[in-house]
């Protein structure tokens, strides 16, 4: 792991090729420990996934900065909208200016549209996104676990799901990637603030996720999770039927 501001402790890591997760842990209101992560795809065509919030862009800057220029990104793409995950999307687009936005259709629709300083690339159900030595496949996921805009990123190579805020660890994410369990720690997290919409089409979607076969969960809190990732993703279907 490498440090790449001392002061707010935002650190870069491999998850897998040619994939980094960029980690800041940060403390809660109410003293709690919680973590931002974005994942960057240092590609030909480079993609962000995520920007964090808007304070914390200087120092996810910095972090991508540890491994590309951040103006040679391409891409900035993103689950859905909200402040940890498209808080900082003017000020990436103004530091990259070949950079597109890119989220699902109903999110350009919505609101990336209109607030972007670019226009979005609104991607469809299964739309592959190439980005030269690697390629990214748009997964529709509407209210799983929130947002009507909701949708992942699938990197087919490494087996790579971009998962948003699926298995949302609480904690500072110390350790980058593990292989210990991550959906114990994820439903203790939302039975105290559960922010799942509960959608009649949530197994549904979670099965798709699990069809993919990931080898890897990049989460957006917490630890990336590498193993069965179809196995883990049924084993959170099964806890939210409960």
């Amino acid at each position: 792991m490498t440090v790449t501001n001392s002061d707010s402790g935002t650190n870069i890591q491999p998850v897998a090729e040619n994939i980094w997760r960029i980690n800041t842990p940060v403390t809660l209101p109410d003293g709690g420990e919680f973590s931002f992560n974005q994942y960057l795809i240092s590609a030909d065509k480079p993609l962000l996934f995520h920007t964090g919030p808007l304070g914390l862009f200087s120092m996810v800057r910095d972090a991508v900065r540890h491994v590309i220029a951040p103006e040679a990104l391409r891409y900035i793409a993103f689950s859905h909208f909200e402040a940890d995950e498209c808080g900082s999307l003017n000020q990436w687009l103004e530091v990259a200016p070949e950079s597109q936005p890119v989220c699902s259709a109903i999110g350009a629709m919505t609101s990336i549209g209109d607030i972007a300083i670019r226009r979005p690339r609104g991607m469809g159900d299964g739309e592959a996104l190439n980005l030269g030595n690697a390629t990214v496949e748009w997964i529709t996921a509407p209210h799983v676990p929130h947002g009507w805009d909701n949708g992942f990123l699938f990197e087919r190579s490494t087996g790579t799901l971009l998962c948003g805020d699926l298995f949302t660890q609480p904690g500072r994410g110390d350790v980058a990637l593990t292989t210990d369990d991550i959906l114990g720690p994820s439903e203790a997290f939302r039975a105290v603030m559960d922010y799942y919409s509960h959608s009649p089409d949530t197994d549904a979607v979670l099965n798709r996720l699990a069809a993919l076969e990931p080898r890897v969960l990049a989460c957006m809190h917490g630890s990336a999770w590498r193993g069965d990732g179809g196995a883990k993703l049924k084993d959170l279907a099964a806890a939210l039927e409960q």
